[in-house]
């Protein structure tokens, strides 16, 4: 069995692996870039929030000043509160501590000349509750926090506002950038080492195709497919159906097939076994209700690696029929040769009769070969009402005749002018014949010559056809196996394919309800019995019908 070997090729102007290693490294870059970006922004908040809790802290320190909270109550002290809040913020670090009354005024802060002067905003602290944020002072931009500063007594009596310089927070988080981007340089190191993985294993997987390939590939797969007569099938290598086109469907009768096992979507017998490789050969043969298939198969290797398997399924059943019927036009014109060879010795035989004088035994002779003639038929015709089966049987006993064999319709034969399931029995008779006359014609002569007996009967409940030759018989352990598409035990013959006609008898039966069988040893004797009332219609496609006067080769 030859195996299909895909090749594959470079196109495009770079590789699809280095496509895709640089498009992910373009991707992990400004990935890492904005995330780096985010995260400096959410860190900066991050310090904002924790300087603001820093500053409200000395603010609370300073509020909580004993000093600080007489003189803000009771008043004198000089500059008690100046000395104490500078002393805070020298300490602490801070950008300023500023001590305001609930007048706004302040009574402290790093510039000495904005002493008693009011702030612009309206004191926070009136609520009694801590505030933070970011405030815009004469000192610069700071991260603020304001507490509300009580006396001995314990009245609000003003607050305490405290900021840390914002070059403090920009500096802690310039301080943590370069580890931040440690860990974003780390990641995007990872990431390209998984980018570049990634890319071999892509290109393992399309077989080193670039997108223009795989794109190309894809279109003239679609048209083909479409595009062609014969119908394709794909299996993948667990068995599963992958492709499938109109074509296969068509003469397959598949439906949603796709993703399915052949055992999913058909039933057993010899198409499945063909289908998946268990019948082996070119050109397998396999009858279905409708078609005669030649089905191919073929195992799908690339680079040693098994990809499945290929089915091919060509329609022949218009071939066959019109070599089913040549054939039967060339057994009827060997008849009506071997016929023409008779009258022209009868004709002699005639010609000397008279030439002699003896025109009385001419005569006679003329009438004895003239009812010899319409003997057959007048004995066909006194069982069998209907012509076309007349014809049929007759032709084939002349075509018998030739080749040394007898045909003999049994005398309790009974059939009408209009029997149910007339076409079946036509092209069921006639392959039964066929099959009978080589069978019987090759066999050493039997006692009583070589002789088929016919039998055909019409009942309330069934149509009988019995055909028994003595030839030499069906073999044990093949009664079943006959009726399969391709058995023969004879050669090719000519036109003729043989292994369809007993496989054309067995589905025309099954397709009714009826019953074919066969005797085992010596002498086949085909057996079947169509149940009544015909409601089938009967197939009209030539595979069946075309063989009827003459044909039909198993």
């Amino acid at each position: 069995m030859t195996r299909i070997r895909l090749r594959t090729g470079r196109g495009g102007r770079r590789r699809l692996s280095t496509r895709i290693l640089a498009n992910q490294l373009v991707i992990l870059a400004l990935t890492g870039l904005i995330g780096f970006v985010l995260f400096a922004f959410a860190q900066r908040a991050e310090l904002d929030r924790s300087y603001e809790q820093r500053a409200l802290a000395i603010a609370q320190t300073t509020a909580a000043e004993p000093q600080i909270q007489h003189a803000m109550e009771y008043g004198g002290g000089g500059d008690v509160v100046q000395t104490v809040a500078e002393r805070i913020r020298r300490a602490s670090g801070a950008s300023y501590v500023v001590v305001i009354d609930l007048r706004g005024v302040r009574h402290s802060h790093p510039i000495p000349a904005l002493i008693g002067e009011p702030v612009d905003e309206p004191v926070a602290a009136r609520d009694g509750q801590p505030h933070v944020g970011t405030d815009q002072g004469a000192t610069g931009r700071s991260a603020n926090g304001k507490a509300p500063l009580r006396g001995p007594s314990g009245a609000l009596v003003g607050e305490v506002s405290v900021g840390i310089p914002e070059h403090d927070v920009l500096g802690e988080l310039w301080r943590e950038l370069p580890t931040f981007g440690l860990y974003a340089a780390i990641a995007t190191a990872l990431g390209a080492a998984a980018a570049y993985l990634l890319a071999r294993r892509l290109k393992r997987t399309t077989f080193g195709l670039e997108l223009e390939e795989i794109a190309g590939l894809l279109q003239d797969r679609e048209a083909m497919l479409h595009g062609i007569r014969e119908g394709v099938v794909a299996f993948d290598p667990d068995g599963r159906i992958t492709v499938v086109n109109d074509e296969a469907r068509r003469l397959l009768g598949l439906g949603t097939a796709l993703g399915s096992r052949l055992e999913e979507v058909l039933p057993d017998g010899r198409l499945r076994r063909a289908l998946d490789g268990t019948l082996t050969g070119t050109d397998v043969s396999v009858l279905t209700d409708d078609h005669c298939l030649a089905v191919n198969r073929m195992p799908v290797a690339l680079h040693g690696h098994e990809l499945g398997a290929v089915v091919t399924v060509r329609d022949r059943t218009e071939l066959i029929g019109l070599l089913r019927e040549l054939d039967s036009v060339r057994g009827l014109t060997d008849a009506l040769r071997a016929q023409q060879h008779e009258f022209t010795n009868r004709m002699h035989t005639l010609a000397g009769l008279l030439d002699i004088g003896e025109h009385q035994s001419a005569y006679e002779y003329a009438i004895e070969t003239a009812r010899s003639g319409q003997a057959l038929t007048e004995a066909v015709r006194r069982h069998i009402g209907n012509p076309l089966m007349v014809g049929l049987v007759v032709a084939k006993t002349t075509v018998a005749a030739e080749r040394g064999v007898r045909i003999v319709l049994t005398e309790d034969s009974a059939l009408s002018s209009d029997p149910p399931h007339l076409r079946r029995l036509l092209t069921i008779v006639g392959n039964l014949l066929d099959n009978a006359i080589d069978a019987t014609a090759d066999a050493p002569p039997a006692d009583g010559g070589r002789r088929i007996r016919l039998t055909l009967t019409e009942g309330d409940e069934l149509v009988l056809v019995r055909v028994a030759d003595s030839g030499p018989g069906i073999a044990a352990d093949t009664s079943r196996s006959i009726f399969e598409d391709g058995w023969s035990t004879r050669p090719q013959r000519g036109t003729a394919r043989r292994g369809l006609g007993l496989a054309l008898v067995h589905r025309l039966v099954q397709r009714h309800g009826g019953t074919v069988t066969v005797s085992e040893g010596p002498g086949a004797v085909f057996t079947v019995a169509l149940p009544l009332p015909d409601t089938a219609p009967a197939p009209q496609g030539a595979l069946f019908t075309t063989a009827l006067p003459m044909g039909g080769e198993s």
